[in-house]
């Protein structure tokens, strides 16, 4: 029998915006080339982040709305509103899939996101398999269209971004569980298509897709000593 590739497990309970985001920058400093890789879901209060090229500062409006509950993300992409999304953080070694280009390896991770939404009997698909979405950058997260942007209908649904360094390869990204708004700032959801699922069934779906997409097993964990240290330097400041 072929052992299957071992994953860390951290379900973290809802937290706000400046949390959430502490806990994926600690997880990402904290890891080193040889750890087990990490797949962690999280949900949100309502708040919204900004990609790592924006300035939050110019999004005084929306601070205003959401009470200061925002956060700037370790990763690129436009402003992306949370509280009605569940969202997961996947960090592993950069070796982990070769030669992969960074395109490469992100279509190879979003697998298990097209393995749910198909499981929930949706038709997903990455914008570049598409001909007749063109692709356009917008600063709002859910109205810019990039090529491996995943679509429902021809509708962009949650967002997803990477980054790498020497040693990792973290993605992040969001499934948008409930409708909240018409506005198309805020995309579209699950319940859109008439699926209504709580988080935790969303989280316990999600799971058995990464199981299956992955080949996973998946040990669940808290964060480490070392992460914890992180974190809290992270939200004093240092």
């Amino acid at each position: 029998m072929i052992n299957k590739k071992e994953f860390r497990l951290i379900l973290t309970n809802i937290n706000d915006a400046k949390m959430n985001m502490a806990i994926d920058k600690a997880l990402s400093i904290s890891y080193e080339k040889d750890d087990i890789p990490i797949l962690r879901f999280y949900t949100w209060e309502n708040s919204f982040t900004v990609g790592l090229g924006q300035d939050i500062e110019n999004y005084e409006d929306l601070k205003d709305i959401y009470k200061d509950n925002c956060s700037k993300r370790i990763t690129g992409g436009g402003v992306l509103f949370h509280g009605h999304d569940i969202s997961y953080s996947l960090v592993l070694s950069n070796t982990e899939f070769g030669n992969l280009s960074i395109k490469q390896s992100y279509e190879k991770i979003c697998q298990f996101l097209l393995e749910f939404y198909k499981n929930l009997g949706l038709n997903p698909s990455f914008v570049k398999d598409s001909e007749y979405i063109k692709l356009k950058k917008n600063e709002f997260c859910q109205v810019g269209f990039e090529a491996y942007d995943i679509i429902v209908n021809g509708n962009k649904i949650g967002g997803n971004a990477q980054k790498r360094n020497k040693k990792l390869i973290f993605q992040h990204g969001s499934v948008p569980i409930f409708k909240t708004s018409e506005d198309k700032k805020m995309g579209i959801s699950l319940e859109d298509f008439e699926i209504h699922l709580s988080f935790e069934e969303a989280q316990n779906k999600l799971i058995k897709a990464f199981e299956k997409c992955f080949d996973a097993k998946l040990i669940l964990s808290q964060l480490t000593q070392i992460e914890n240290e992180n974190l809290n330097k992270i939200l004093e400041g240092k």
